[in-house]
C-alpha cells in the first residue's frame, strides 16, 4: 500500500527561544503575538477566554477536551474573547451540551482569536514551568505557509507585560450600574429588585460574574472606569469600593490607581479587591509587586486561610504577585498558596479593608470563597449602624 501524506500544519508557534511546534489552526487566519501561560481547569474555556485578566495572553489548555460543550453567550466573562489565542491537546470536537447556542470554532473565529491544535500541551507545559512563561508568535495559514525566522523574530521582539498597562485597553468607556445576581434555579440569572448597599466598583477588567456576586451579596452596583479619580468615586456617595480584577503590571496600572484608591481610603471606606484589585490595594498601602516565574492560572488551587486554618480550593490567573515582605505595618497578610506559599490575600488590622489574589466568583470550591462578597456587605451594615 502507498504511504499516505500526512496533512500540512496549519497553525504554528514560534517561541522566543526558537522552539516550534506545528498544529492544526482554528478560528481565525492571521498572527499575534504574547505571552505564553497554561490554564489547568478542566472546566470554563469559554470564561478563560473572555476573562479581561487574560489580555496579552496566549492560553495552553492542559485539559484536553475543549470545545466540548459549544459556546453560550450566557457564559461570556466579558463581551468579546479577550486572551490572544488557545493552544490545545486535541481539535475542538462537536458541541454536547444542551446549552451550547454554537461551535467553538465559528465563535473563536467571529472575534479574531486563532486557536492551535494537535499540540503535546504536557511537554508545553514543562517547558513553561521550568523556563518562566515565554514569548511567542502564533499563526495560522490555512495554506500552511509560515516564515518561521520572521515568527521567531516577533516573539523575541515583544516587550512582555512588565511595564504594560492593559486595564486601560479591558476598561468600560463610561459608567453603568449593574443589578444581575448570580444564576440560580430556575429562573437564571435574575435582577435584583429591593434596594442594597450602594457600591462603586472600579472596572480594571471586571468579569462579569464579580458583580453578579455583588448584586447577589445585596450590593446596588455602580461601575466606573479604571481612570476614574477619588473625586469621582467619592462623588456617587458609596457606601463600600470594589477594586476589581484586571491584566498586565499592576506597578504601570497603579500609576493612576494608587492615587484614586489612597484618596479613598481617607474616606474610611469598605474596600474590596480582587485579583489586580488586591494588588492595587497593596501598591496603595505600601507594599510591593514582582513578577512570578510562570504565573498561576487554574481552577484547582488550594489557598489556605491563616485566621481560620480553612483551605478553600480557589480559582486563579495572575502573573504578578504582592511581596508579602513588603507590607507595611497595620496590614496583615490573610491567605497564602499552599502550591508555593505566594502571597493570597491581605487586611488592614483597624479597618474593613481587605483583598485577595485569587478568584471567588469562579467557584470551583464551589461555595468556598463567597464568603468574602459577604464579609463586603457585612462591613457595609455595620458602617451605616454605626
Amino acid at each position: 500500500m502507498p504511504i499516505q501524506a500526512q496533512p500540512k500544519p496549519t497553525a504554528c508557534l514560534a517561541l522566543a527561544d526558537g522552539t516550534l511546534f506545528y498544529g492544526t489552526g482554528f478560528g481565525a487566519v492571521g498572527e499575534t503575538v504574547a505571552e505564553l501561560v497554561f490554564n489547568t481547569a478542566m472546566t470554563g474555556y469559554q470564561e478563560i477566554m473572555t476573562d479581561p485578566s487574560y489580555a496579552g495572553q496566549v492560553v495552553t489548555f492542559t485539559f484536553p477536551h475543549v470545545g466540548n460543550v459549544g459556546t453560550t453567550p450566557e457564559d461570556d466573562e466579558t463581551g468579546d474573547p479577550v486572551a490572544a489565542g488557545m493552544v490545545v491537546k486535541w481539535d475542538p470536537t462537536e458541541p454536547s451540551n444542551w446549552r451550547a447556542a454554537e461551535h467553538l470554532v465559528p465563535w473563536l473565529e467571529k472575534r479574531g482569536r486563532i486557536g492551535i491544535g494537535g499540540i503535546d500541551t504536557r511537554r508545553l507545559t514543562r517547558a513553561i514551568r521550568q523556563q518562566g512563561a515565554p514569548h511567542v508568535a502564533l499563526a495560522h495559514d490555512p495554506e500552511g505557509n509560515f516564515d518561521i525566522d520572521a515568527l521567531v523574530k516577533k516573539a523575541r521582539g515583544w516587550s512582555g507585560l512588565v511595564g504594560l498597562d492593559l486595564a486601560k485597553d479591558v476598561t468600560c468607556a463610561q459608567s453603568y450600574t449593574w443589578n444581575e445576581m448570580r444564576w440560580a434555579w430556575p429562573g437564571g440569572f435574575e435582577a435584583r429588585k429591593e434596594p442594597g448597599m450602594k457600591v462603586v466598583a472600579i472596572d480594571y477588567g471586571a468579569k462579569r460574574n464579580i458583580l453578579r456576586c455583588l448584586a447577589s451579596a445585596g450590593c446596588d452596583v455602580t461601575v466606573l472606569p479604571a481612570t476614574a479619580t477619588a473625586e469621582d468615586v467619592l462623588a456617587l456617595n458609596p457606601e463600600g469600593v470594589f477594586l476589581s480584577n484586571g491584566p498586565g503590571d499592576p506597578a504601570a496600572t497603579g500609576a493612576y490607581a494608587v492615587p484614586m484608591i489612597r484618596g479613598v481610603l481617607e474616606k474610611d471606606l469598605p474596600v474590596f479587591g480582587i485579583c489586580l484589585g488586591h494588588q492595587m490595594l497593596a501598591l496603595a498601602l505600601g507594599a510591593k509587586t514582582i513578577k512570578m516565574n510562570h504565573g498561576h492560572h487554574g481552577a484547582n488551587h488550594p489557598v489556605k486561610d491563616l485566621e481560620t486554618g480553612k483551605v478553600e480550593i480557589t480559582s486563579m490567573n495572575h502573573g504578578f504577585t504582592v511581596d508579602s515582605q513588603t507590607l507595611p505595618d497595620g496590614v496583615m497578610e490573610t491567605h497564602v498558596s499552599l502550591f508555593d506559599g505566594s502571597n493570597c490575600g491581605i487586611r488592614m488590622t483597624e479597618r474593613p479593608v481587605f483583598s485577595v489574589q485569587y478568584h471567588p466568583e469562579a467557584s470551583p470550591g464551589p461555595q468556598d470563597s463567597y464568603y468574602l462578597f459577604e464579609r463586603f456587605a457585612e462591613a457595609m451594615k455595620a458602617r451605616r449602624a454605626a
